[in-house]
């Protein structure tokens, strides 16, 4: 029996609360929420690294953004380090690989000039991408870098230009397993316009019709660019769509397991001044969905799940054998329990510089959101501090918009106390230094605040 097809579908900046799951009115993702209904839904798929360069480096990797040495934009990850990539592990598997779309694991430089030496594409044989997709490329003047580091401009909108040529390398590998990697810039923003250029006539579709509650909340500039923003995503999902058509055609469905997700949420200038960057649900909240033969059917699994978890989850199923360094664990562990007898779980997130210079930690189960934010910036050069701050506590089951800091709280300090514990001990066994935590100042906290 041939070995099953994998296929990564990655979006940029995309909140999770754009699907109809999770109550957007606007139907924006008709192709993941069926995928979704027909695999195996992770609704609480939280980024472990809320910033493009880190969370791609930790999927590629398997481990921690302090452990890759990709913790900010502007550090290109250094392949000798990393034998045991997704690349790798699925090439030495007799899999052939091929990668498409946006990179950004090469420095974050400006300018059009973004090809990406072969010796930095992690073990991708073939190869059309972009290292810092958005400054290369426009909307409608989509560019990438082949094998030999030529540009190579694609017709068409850039979501559907990424997936055309996403769709070519499926036919031209139907007769050999393959891993694909696709991914999209969209919905992230044009960064010299910053704006979300949707398709002509996409933005009027969803101008002032629906605002999540945190972006209705508090102050920020979602009103202005939620439009275009929805209309990214909307063309994003039927740009699924053909792919999952292209597999019927094909006749690859029922062998290739095909994730969908993200690096990132979203919140539009909210928390603190930026659009990511902080352990918010907005920012570090992503779509997941898997479908596949060792999916189809899984239902939804409601528990905290990382994105450090894919990777793992992607080469189980594949049936390669997952390295014993990898710090994620995959979710079949949890799928092939009786949903009364999957045990609790919680994600760790590591925030890089937080719209005012901090760096912080945090810990979220499927109740509580539990953060630290440094004192002094990040005073190590691993992306560490030595001191944090209580920041933040959010009881997600009443207030999953997070609009209600309970950090100085008396009667949520056992809370805080048990949460702290298991942040620090994830903090020790990933190989993050000892570090002090000092609790929050009620005065620099006043009740009722929202942030």
């Amino acid at each position: 029996m041939k070995q099953p097809n994998t296929i990564v579908f990655f979006t940029d900046q995309q909140r999770w609360d754009t699907s109809s799951y999770f109550g957007c009115p606007l139907d924006l993702t008709p192709n993941y929420d069926a995928a979704a209904h027909r695999g195996t839904h992770l609704a609480q798929c939280i980024s472990c690294q809320p910033v493009c360069a880190p969370a791609r480096a930790c999927l590629q990797t398997g481990v921690y953004a302090t452990q890759n040495g990709v913790w900010s934009n502007s550090q290109p990850i250094d392949p000798s380090r990393h034998p045991d990539t997704l690349a790798t592990l699925f090439r030495g598997a007799g899999y052939h690989t091929g990668y498409v779309g946006k990179w950004h694991l090469n420095g974050s430089g400006h300018g059009r000039g973004q090809a990406v030496p072969v010796d930095k594409r992690l073990g991708y044989q073939h190869w059309l991408a972009a290292n810092v997709f958005e400054f290369c490329s426009r909307p409608y003047d989509c560019v990438l870098y082949d094998e030999n580091d030529e540009p190579v401009s694609l017709p068409g909108y850039r979501a559907d230009a990424t997936v055309d040529a996403a769709i070519r390398y499926i036919d031209e590998h139907r007769d050999e397993p393959f891993f694909l990697f696709v991914s999209l810039i969209e919905p992230h923003h044009q960064n010299e316009l910053v704006d979300y250029v949707p398709p002509r006539g996409y933005r009027e579709r969803y101008a002032g019709r629906w605002m999540p509650p945190d972006l209705a909340a508090l102050p920020g500039n979602g009103a202005q660019h939620l439009g275009g923003y929805f209309g990214c995503v909307k063309r994003c999902d039927e740009a699924f769509g053909r792919l999952l058509d292209a597999l019927d055609s094909t006749g690859l469905r029922d062998t290739t397991n095909v994730l969908y997700t993200a690096d990132h949420g979203c919140h539009f200038g909210t928390r603190p001044g930026v659009d990511k960057r902080s352990c918010h649900e907005s920012s570090v909240r992503v779509p997941a969905t898997l479908t596949g033969p060792d999916f189809d059917g899984g239902g939804t699994l409601d528990q905290p799940v990382s994105l450090i978890d894919l990777p793992p989850t992607l080469l189980g199923a594949a049936g390669i054998d997952i390295p014993e360094h990898f710090q994620g664990r995959p979710v079949q562990e949890l799928l092939h329990l009786p949903r009364r007898a999957r045990p609790d779980s919680a994600a760790f997130v590591q925030i890089t510089e937080e719209g005012n210079g901090r760096f912080g930690r945090a810990w979220r189960t499927a109740k509580w959101k539990y953060a630290i934010m440094s004192v002094n910036g990040s005073d190590r050069p691993d992306g560490t501090a030595v001191e944090y701050e209580e920041t933040y506590l959010y009881d997600l089951e009443h207030d999953p918009y997070e609009l209600c800091n309970l950090v100085v709280d008396r009667s949520h300090e056992d809370t805080r106390a048990e949460l702290r514990r298991c942040l620090l001990a994830k903090m020790a066994e990933i190989g993050e230094p000892a570090c002090q935590v000092h609790t929050a100042d009620p005065a620099a906290h006043p009740r009722g605040t929202r942030y």
